[in-house]
Protein backbone atom coordinates (compact mmCIF):
# COMPACT_ATOMS: atom_id res chain seq x y z
CA UNK A 1 0.00 0.00 0.00
CA UNK A 2 2.72 2.27 1.06
CA UNK A 3 4.55 1.59 -2.13
CA UNK A 4 1.38 2.82 -4.14
CA UNK A 5 1.29 5.82 -1.92
CA UNK A 6 4.31 6.58 -3.49
CA UNK A 7 3.53 6.31 -6.85
CA UNK A 8 0.08 8.45 -6.00
CA UNK A 9 2.19 11.16 -5.07
CA UNK A 10 5.06 11.15 -7.65
CA UNK A 11 2.56 11.40 -10.11
CA UNK A 12 0.65 13.91 -8.77
CA UNK A 13 4.48 15.88 -8.80
CA UNK A 14 4.77 15.01 -12.58
CA UNK A 15 1.75 16.30 -13.94
CA UNK A 16 1.47 19.39 -11.88
CA UNK A 17 3.99 21.98 -11.33
CA UNK A 18 2.15 23.73 -8.69
CA UNK A 19 2.85 20.51 -6.07
CA UNK A 20 5.67 21.71 -4.12
CA UNK A 21 5.90 19.09 -1.00
CA UNK A 22 4.60 15.76 0.04
CA UNK A 23 3.01 16.70 2.91
CA UNK A 24 1.05 19.41 1.15
CA UNK A 25 0.19 16.95 -1.43
CA UNK A 26 -1.06 14.58 1.28
CA UNK A 27 -2.90 17.11 2.90
CA UNK A 28 -4.56 19.20 0.20
CA UNK A 29 -4.99 17.36 -2.91
CA UNK A 30 -8.47 16.13 -3.05
CA UNK A 31 -7.92 13.70 -5.66
CA UNK A 32 -5.75 11.97 -3.89
CA UNK A 33 -8.12 11.55 -0.86
CA UNK A 34 -10.88 10.75 -3.49
CA UNK A 35 -8.95 7.87 -4.91
CA UNK A 36 -8.15 6.33 -1.46
CA UNK A 37 -11.60 6.83 -0.18
CA UNK A 38 -12.71 5.13 -3.21
CA UNK A 39 -10.13 1.99 -2.47
CA UNK A 40 -12.02 1.60 0.62
CA UNK A 41 -15.51 2.07 -0.33
CA UNK A 42 -14.69 -0.18 -3.25
CA UNK A 43 -13.63 -3.10 -1.07
CA UNK A 44 -16.45 -2.38 1.18
CA UNK A 45 -18.58 -2.75 -2.23
CA UNK A 46 -17.12 -6.11 -3.71
CA UNK A 47 -17.36 -7.84 0.14
CA UNK A 48 -21.33 -7.38 -0.17
CA UNK A 49 -21.16 -4.31 2.15
CA UNK A 50 -22.49 -2.61 -0.59
CA UNK A 51 -24.78 0.55 1.78
CA UNK A 52 -21.59 0.96 3.52
CA UNK A 53 -19.79 1.07 0.57
CA UNK A 54 -21.86 3.83 -0.38
CA UNK A 55 -22.08 5.74 2.61
CA UNK A 56 -17.97 5.54 2.20
CA UNK A 57 -18.80 7.36 -1.20
CA UNK A 58 -21.06 10.04 -0.25
CA UNK A 59 -18.67 10.76 2.89
CA UNK A 60 -15.42 11.09 -0.07
CA UNK A 61 -18.35 13.55 -2.51
CA UNK A 62 -19.09 15.54 0.57
CA UNK A 63 -15.28 15.78 1.44
CA UNK A 64 -13.71 16.32 -1.87
CA UNK A 65 -16.24 17.35 -4.58
CA UNK A 66 -15.43 14.18 -6.43
CA UNK A 67 -18.02 11.34 -6.60
CA UNK A 68 -16.87 8.00 -7.80
CA UNK A 69 -19.50 5.19 -7.08
CA UNK A 70 -17.86 2.43 -5.25
CA UNK A 71 -18.59 -0.01 -8.38
CA UNK A 72 -16.33 1.52 -10.63
CA UNK A 73 -12.92 0.33 -11.24
CA UNK A 74 -9.86 2.58 -10.86
CA UNK A 75 -6.51 1.76 -12.31
CA UNK A 76 -3.11 3.03 -10.59
CA UNK A 77 -1.63 6.19 -11.04
CA UNK A 78 -4.60 7.96 -11.77
CA UNK A 79 -4.64 11.36 -10.86
CA UNK A 80 -7.71 13.76 -10.48
CA UNK A 81 -6.54 16.94 -10.83
CA UNK A 82 -9.11 19.70 -9.00
CA UNK A 83 -11.31 17.77 -8.79
CA UNK A 84 -14.50 19.42 -8.17
CA UNK A 85 -17.78 18.06 -10.04
CA UNK A 86 -16.30 15.11 -11.20
CA UNK A 87 -18.50 11.94 -11.55
CA UNK A 88 -17.37 8.30 -11.89
CA UNK A 89 -20.36 6.26 -12.63
CA UNK A 90 -20.52 2.29 -11.35
CA UNK A 91 -19.58 0.35 -14.24
CA UNK A 92 -16.66 3.04 -15.06
CA UNK A 93 -13.53 1.86 -15.77
CA UNK A 94 -10.46 3.95 -15.69
CA UNK A 95 -7.16 3.28 -16.74
CA UNK A 96 -3.46 3.01 -15.47
CA UNK A 97 -1.86 6.46 -15.47
CA UNK A 98 -5.07 8.59 -16.45
CA UNK A 99 -5.56 12.38 -16.01
CA UNK A 100 -9.24 13.30 -15.37
CA UNK A 101 -9.51 17.62 -14.53
CA UNK A 102 -12.23 19.17 -12.83
CA UNK A 103 -16.08 18.29 -14.06
CA UNK A 104 -15.51 15.58 -16.37
CA UNK A 105 -18.46 13.07 -16.08
CA UNK A 106 -17.99 9.61 -17.40
CA UNK A 107 -21.39 8.19 -17.01
CA UNK A 108 -23.93 6.07 -18.51
CA UNK A 109 -26.88 6.83 -21.31
CA UNK A 110 -29.18 4.04 -20.17
CA UNK A 111 -31.19 3.12 -17.13
CA UNK A 112 -30.63 -0.68 -18.14
CA UNK A 113 -28.70 -2.90 -15.63
CA UNK A 114 -24.71 -4.02 -16.99
CA UNK A 115 -22.47 -2.28 -18.95
CA UNK A 116 -23.24 1.41 -19.12
CA UNK A 117 -20.41 3.20 -18.48
CA UNK A 118 -17.39 4.22 -20.53
CA UNK A 119 -14.24 2.59 -20.37
CA UNK A 120 -10.98 5.00 -20.90
CA UNK A 121 -7.31 2.97 -21.46
CA UNK A 122 -3.88 3.34 -20.20
CA UNK A 123 -2.58 7.44 -20.06
CA UNK A 124 -5.70 8.86 -21.28
CA UNK A 125 -6.28 12.52 -20.57
CA UNK A 126 -9.69 13.86 -20.29
CA UNK A 127 -10.30 17.92 -19.92
CA UNK A 128 -12.00 19.96 -17.89
CA UNK A 129 -15.90 19.54 -18.28
CA UNK A 130 -15.71 16.72 -20.75
CA UNK A 131 -18.60 14.34 -20.52
CA UNK A 132 -17.80 10.51 -21.67
CA UNK A 133 -21.50 9.05 -22.11
CA UNK A 134 -22.41 5.50 -22.60
CA UNK A 135 -20.76 2.29 -22.64
CA UNK A 136 -17.87 3.28 -25.37
CA UNK A 137 -13.69 2.84 -24.71
CA UNK A 138 -11.72 6.10 -24.95
CA UNK A 139 -8.38 4.00 -26.52
CA UNK A 140 -4.89 3.96 -24.85
CA UNK A 141 -3.41 7.53 -24.63
CA UNK A 142 -6.04 9.12 -26.23
CA UNK A 143 -6.64 12.96 -25.61
CA UNK A 144 -10.23 14.68 -24.82
CA UNK A 145 -10.60 17.72 -25.18
CA UNK A 146 -12.19 20.35 -22.56
CA UNK A 147 -16.24 20.51 -22.45
CA UNK A 148 -15.77 18.03 -25.39
CA UNK A 149 -19.48 15.48 -25.16
CA UNK A 150 -17.91 12.18 -26.72
CA UNK A 151 -20.53 9.13 -27.54
CA UNK A 152 -18.37 6.98 -29.84
CA UNK A 153 -15.13 5.21 -29.19
CA UNK A 154 -12.15 6.66 -29.69
CA UNK A 155 -9.07 4.98 -30.75
CA UNK A 156 -5.52 4.92 -29.11
CA UNK A 157 -3.84 8.27 -29.32
CA UNK A 158 -6.66 10.48 -31.00
CA UNK A 159 -7.52 13.74 -29.86
CA UNK A 160 -11.15 14.73 -29.57
CA UNK A 161 -12.39 17.66 -29.56
CA UNK A 162 -16.03 19.32 -29.61
CA UNK A 163 -19.85 18.52 -29.25
CA UNK A 164 -20.26 16.18 -30.58
CA UNK A 165 -16.72 14.83 -29.83
CA UNK A 166 -15.24 14.71 -33.35
CA UNK A 167 -11.05 13.12 -33.66
CA UNK A 168 -8.80 16.13 -34.76
CA UNK A 169 -5.92 14.41 -34.46
CA UNK A 170 -5.18 10.59 -35.39
CA UNK A 171 -2.60 8.50 -33.75
CA UNK A 172 0.96 9.60 -33.83
CA UNK A 173 2.37 6.17 -33.68
CA UNK A 174 5.32 7.19 -31.01
CA UNK A 175 5.70 5.13 -28.26
CA UNK A 176 4.40 5.67 -25.17
CA UNK A 177 7.82 6.75 -23.61
CA UNK A 178 7.81 9.35 -26.38
CA UNK A 179 4.16 10.90 -26.36
CA UNK A 180 4.26 14.62 -24.04
CA UNK A 181 1.61 15.17 -21.83
CA UNK A 182 -1.42 17.43 -23.04
CA UNK A 183 -3.03 18.96 -19.67
CA UNK A 184 -6.61 19.60 -20.21
CA UNK A 185 -6.66 17.34 -23.30
CA UNK A 186 -4.94 19.91 -25.52
CA UNK A 187 -2.06 20.24 -27.84
CA UNK A 188 -0.20 23.36 -28.49
CA UNK A 189 -1.06 24.20 -32.46
CA UNK A 190 -3.42 21.56 -33.36
CA UNK A 191 -5.30 21.73 -36.45
CA UNK A 192 -8.85 21.38 -36.22
CA UNK A 193 -9.97 20.14 -39.47
CA UNK A 194 -13.59 21.47 -39.37
CA UNK A 195 -12.02 24.83 -38.33
CA UNK A 196 -9.49 24.82 -41.22
CA UNK A 197 -12.49 24.23 -43.48
CA UNK A 198 -14.66 26.92 -41.95
CA UNK A 199 -11.47 29.31 -42.57
CA UNK A 200 -11.37 28.24 -46.53
CA UNK A 201 -14.60 28.65 -46.85
CA UNK A 202 -14.86 32.51 -45.01
CA UNK A 203 -11.45 33.19 -47.49
CA UNK A 204 -13.62 31.78 -50.55
CA UNK A 205 -16.57 34.18 -49.90
CA UNK A 206 -14.52 37.16 -49.49
CA UNK A 207 -13.00 36.34 -52.95
CA UNK A 208 -16.04 36.32 -54.28
CA UNK A 209 -17.45 39.29 -53.04
CA UNK A 210 -14.38 41.24 -54.27
CA UNK A 211 -15.37 39.56 -57.79
CA UNK A 212 -18.68 40.09 -57.66
CA UNK A 213 -17.97 44.15 -56.26
CA UNK A 214 -15.41 44.34 -59.25
CA UNK A 215 -17.74 43.56 -62.17
CA UNK A 216 -20.48 45.68 -60.31
CA UNK A 217 -17.78 48.48 -60.58
CA UNK A 218 -16.82 47.88 -63.92
CA UNK A 219 -20.53 47.62 -65.16
CA UNK A 220 -21.21 51.35 -63.82
CA UNK A 221 -18.68 52.72 -65.69
CA UNK A 222 -19.82 51.11 -69.24
CA UNK A 223 -23.11 52.78 -68.10
CA UNK A 224 -21.84 55.63 -67.68
CA UNK A 225 -19.60 55.87 -70.80
CA UNK A 226 -22.78 55.33 -72.47
CA UNK A 227 -24.64 57.57 -71.41
CA UNK A 228 -22.00 59.74 -72.12
CA UNK A 229 -21.94 59.21 -75.43
CA UNK A 230 -25.28 59.28 -76.41
CA UNK A 231 -25.56 62.34 -74.83
CA UNK A 232 -22.59 63.69 -77.23
CA UNK A 233 -23.83 61.54 -80.30
CA UNK A 234 -25.95 64.03 -82.65
CA UNK A 235 -29.48 63.09 -83.18
CA UNK A 236 -28.78 61.91 -86.80
CA UNK A 237 -25.91 59.52 -85.35
CA UNK A 238 -28.46 58.37 -82.40
CA UNK A 239 -31.94 57.48 -85.43
CA UNK A 240 -28.99 55.66 -87.06
CA UNK A 241 -27.90 53.40 -83.98
CA UNK A 242 -32.03 52.63 -83.27
CA UNK A 243 -32.04 51.89 -87.04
Amino acid sequence: MFKQLREEIGTIFERDPAARSTWEVLTCYPGLHAIYLHKLSSWLWSSGLRWLGRLVSHFGRWLTGIEIHPGATIGRRVFIDHGMGVVIGETAEVGDDTTLYHGVTLGGTTWNKGKRHPTLGKGVVVGAGAKILGPIRVGDGAKVGSNAVVVKDVPDEATVVGVPGRIVEASSGQPAAARRFAAYGVVQNQDDPYAKAIQEMVVHSHELEESVATLTRKLAELERELAEHEAQATPAENLRAVK
